[in-house]
């Protein structure tokens, strides 16, 4: 006889799919820093891309897009000439750079014990390989 999956059993939810695109976007680091970038104030584009570092034009459109979306950035336009655009968070964008925090100040308290196994990692793969 069949037993069905517990509730919580990984993968069976019918939802995983929907879940799956969400940590997908909100776990990208354009996006994670996109919006640590807006926790404190909005921000104009050009201020944006100049905060985050590396970021290209074209990806911070595609991010700020892709949060205003899914309802966590808005986009206010003011009508001068040339348009300035600013982008702040909204309720559930502010919900989400929470955790987010968390996660950035767990990896600022482990980040050093991180480096270390990584080099340890290394040094045990170099060796296996004589």
């Amino acid at each position: 006889m069949h037993m069905p999956a517990p509730p919580n059993t990984p993968g069976t939810n019918p939802d995983c799919r929907k879940v799956n695109a969400i940590l997908s976007r909100i776990g990208d680091k354009w996006t994670i820093l996109t919006i640590m970038m807006l926790v404190d104030q909005p921000r104009r584009f050009n201020e944006l891309k100049r905060m985050i570092g590396g970021i290209s034009q074209q990806m911070l459109t595609r991010t700020l897009k892709a949060l205003e979306a899914d309802g966590m950035v808005t986009r206010k336009v003011y009508p001068t000439i040339p348009p300035q655009v600013e982008y702040g968070l909204t309720n559930l964008g502010q919900s989400l750079a929470v955790p987010l925090i968390q996660v950035g100040a767990w990896v600022l308290d482990h980040i050093s014990e991180i480096e270390a196994h990584r080099a340890s990692y290394e040094e045990e793969a170099k060796r296996m390989l004589r």
